[in-house]
């Protein structure tokens, strides 16, 4: 089973943008599991611990700050750790795309028979790794799952979706994705922190895996939103249409 973290940057920070407006300063930013990946690694142990899995495999691609990510999901209840190392150039512009192909190829690889995955990054929303490393796979998927039941080779997933709830039944090897409502992760204790410093992590790149890291994107420019102006009070209702007319929004 192969569960993947992408990182999001945390902590109460200003956002700046780089001066060439190619993107966001990072320098200096810690780093933290993505909520989605959380609940994506809970739900990876606990299927583990309920012995429907033999080993349990976390995956993050990035540069080297990544194994940070890995060794809390470590101390979660991860057997081991594979850190897909993407850096420079490569990593500034690596997209869901990408990283589905890495992890498509690491599925095949592993022969893993779940790839379980938050359903979105909440630093760019995304929301297509999951369902695009599916169709890669050529595998079944169960999206935005709110609950996880396997029965022999068969997963019973319950999808949150617009209308409420919709319950499906799909063959392994699948693609899950986890949403906000499937559990509420733990806390890595002190002794799991510390036993998960002896467990592996092993190192390759995205062409170990035959996987071409060019992106089909370009990003134009990245800008900070317009500052926003200060309100104004009005006494009547005749004070603000005329307000409403001066500023030509009526």
């Amino acid at each position: 089973m192969l569960s993947y973290m992408y990182n999001h940057h945390s902590g109460v920070i200003r956002i700046r943008v780089k001066p060439d407006h190619s993107g966001v300063v990072t320098d200096g930013v810690k780093h933290s599991m993505n909520p989605f990946c959380e609940i994506a690694v809970e739900e990876a142990v606990k299927l583990k611990e309920k012995k429907f899995i033999k080993e349990v495999v976390a995956v993050s691609c990035g540069p080297a700050q990544v194994t940070e990510t890995i060794r809390t999901a470590l101390a979660m209840g991860c057997d081991r750790g594979i850190h897909v190392e993407v850096s420079g150039k490569d990593y500034e512009a690596m997209g869901p795309l990408q990283i589905s192909k890495i992890f498509a190829a690491l599925a095949k690889k592993e022969e893993a028979s779940l790839v379980i995955l938050g359903k979105q990054a909440i630093d760019d929303d995304c929301n297509q790794t999951g369902q695009m490393t599916a169709a890669l796979l050529d595998w079944p998927q169960g999206t935005f799952a709110s609950e996880v039941t396997i029965d022999g080779e068969k997963v019973k997933v319950v999808r949150e979706i617009d209308g409420g709830l919709e319950t499906i039944k799909i063959s392994m090897p699948a693609v899950l994705t986890a949403d906000l409502r499937l559990n509420t992760p733990r806390y890595a204790t002190l002794p799991n922190i510390m036993k998960a410093k002896k467990k592996k992590i092993a190192n390759m790149k995205p062409a170990d895996l035959g996987v071409d890291m060019v992106s089909r994107m370009e990003v134009l420019s990245v800008d900070e939103p317009p500052t926003r102006l200060a309100g104004v009070k009005v006494e009547t209702v005749d004070d603000l249409v005329a307000k409403l007319k001066a500023n030509g929004t009526i």
